[in-house]
């Protein structure tokens, strides 16, 4: 998208004005902001202050951006609070796979978190196995394989590692695994304060029923939940995906985090394909305060307009809601 269309289009997402919002009084969709006001919104702590949730910044959201080489993941704590203000950031490990261990590199991350007033909030973990896998070798090897994403994250100051809860076959059989496999996972991270949580994403885990049964089996307090909006999507044939709205309430007992996925965004700025709102507010009823992490997975926009369109609708959604 061109800078023309991109200004053209963050002036329309807002149609609330200014003090109106801040009233949590809705106006007519022609009360629009310029740019450099939006610019202030997100970035006003004051106003920021007023959500009932905060706001951080999943790396995935710039996975284009960083597979094609425009962005370094040591730039991406600098990148987020520069470019759009947001001071707490979720890492994905593909993009430094082979770090965990690399105490220099966790230096520097460190470092450029430090001198950027950003807080590293978890380490969102694939590529080492299924963790839910009926091969008890290949669990074994799993479980394993996380353990140094657990230091890592401990090391980092993280509170959390996610994990997936990959497996195939009868729906029991791979609850079994799953709660073998996160039992073992949260007893070790444990003695480093870490939480191992499991987002819905995919298979049985984008099941809350199932994914809540897991919860309910392992039953430590440091083995929660990371509900996605966007993932709630199930089996194609026969297709079958679960109500996202009650689907986040089943999973709010255990969230440590939340991720606000989003994809595509009509012109008054609302998501297109799910509404925000009825999230946010079952979010609310349950007492979550934590974070809530952006994570743009869309295409019609680039991938720092898609964080932005997010950004704002979060606030002026959760503005709503006060």
């Amino acid at each position: 998208m061109n800078a023309t269309n991109r200004r053209g289009f963050l002036k329309r997402s807002l149609y609330f004005g200014l003090a109106s919002a801040m009233a949590g009084v809705t106006t007519s969709c022609s009360d629009l902001l310029s740019e450099e006001t939006i610019r202030e919104f997100v970035h006003d702590e004051s106003r920021l202050s007023r959500l009932f949730f905060k706001i951080s910044l999943a790396e995935w959201s710039l996975h284009k951006t960083l597979w094609a080489g425009k962005l370094d993941h040591l730039d991406f704590v600098s990148y987020s609070k520069q470019e759009f203000g947001i001071s707490a950031v979720e890492y994905v490990n593909q993009f430094f796979i082979d770090k965990a261990e690399n105490v220099a590199y966790l230096n520097e991350m460190n470092k450029r978190a430090g001198d950027h007033g950003v807080e590293q909030l978890l380490i969102m973990i694939d590529q080492e196995g299924s963790l839910a896998t009926l091969k008890e070798d290949q669990r074994k090897t799993a479980i394993e394989n996380h353990y140094k994403w657990v230091d890592a994250a401990k090391y980092l100051g993280c509170h959390s590692i996610r994990v997936n809860a990959y497996g195939k076959g009868n729906r029991e059989d791979v609850l079994k695994a799953a709660v073998d496999s996160l039992g073992t996972l949260a007893t070790y991270a444990a003695k480093e304060e870490i939480n191992i949580v499991v987002e819905n994403h995919g298979g049985y885990s984008s099941d809350p029923t199932w994914l809540s049964e897991v919860m309910q089996e392992v039953d430590m307090p440091n083995c929660g939940t990371l509900p996605d909006f966007g993932n709630f999507f199930i089996t194609m044939f026969p297709y079958r995906a679960y109500d996202r709205v009650s689907g986040t309430q089943q999973l709010l007992p255990w969230a440590k985090g939340i991720s606000a996925k989003s994809r595509d965004f009509g012109r008054n700025g609302k998501h297109k394909t799910y509404d925000f709102l009825p999230l946010l507010r079952v979010i609310k009823e349950s007492g979550y305060t934590g974070h809530i992490g952006i994570e743009y997975e869309g295409y019609k926009l680039n991938e720092a307009a898609g964080i932005k369109a997010t950004q704002e609708l979060l606030i002026r959604e959760g503005l709503l809601l006060q």
